[in-house]
């Protein structure tokens, strides 16, 4: 009797055992496509940053092509062209720390640089000048009034 108790025994120990081994595997396996995922997406994005960025040269070399996508502001002088160009960086880094991929002391060196860039500069008066933020999603949007205006102009 307590030879069929070990094989029952060893047994429940046995599919004890495989299911802990698919759970494990089952639950790194979607750790990795989650990783994936976020891995693919980045190259996406970077992807599009490195064609906005090409776009942004093109602009920044002849200011009067602002007009291919924007009939405002009228002034074509290459300062406005370049303030849009520093307002994506700023959006793209923005973006770069809300997916978690800036850790916190990169982004705390780059909102400095961003926030002085909006206080020392004139990105903040183009930035209302040539309504800006029309061309940009609402959480940036909701970041330069919060973080980057505010410091350019605080009260």
């Amino acid at each position: 009797m307590s030879a069929v108790d070990f094989t029952e025994l060893l047994s429940v120990a046995q599919t004890i055992a495989i299911v802990a081994a698919l759970v494990a595997t089952l639950y790194f396996s979607q750790r990795q496509q989650r990783a994936f995922a976020v891995d693919l997406e980045t190259r996406v994005l970077n992807d599009v940053d490195d064609k906005f960025h090409r776009i942004s040269e093109i602009i920044l070399d002849h200011p009067n092509l602002v007009r291919t996508i924007s009939t405002s502001p009228t002034d074509t002088a290459a300062e406005v062209p370049f303030s849009y160009y520093i307002a994506f960086f700023c959006a793209h880094v923005f973006h770069m720390r809300e997916r978690g991929l800036l850790q916190d002391n990169e982004w705390a060196g780059w909102l400095q640089w961003m926030k002085n860039a909006f206080r020392n500069g004139t990105i903040a008066n183009v930035w209302k000048y040539a309504q800006m933020e029309s061309w940009f999603d609402p959480s940036f949007r909701a970041f330069v009034r919060t973080e980057l205006l505010a410091a350019a102009h605080p009260e």
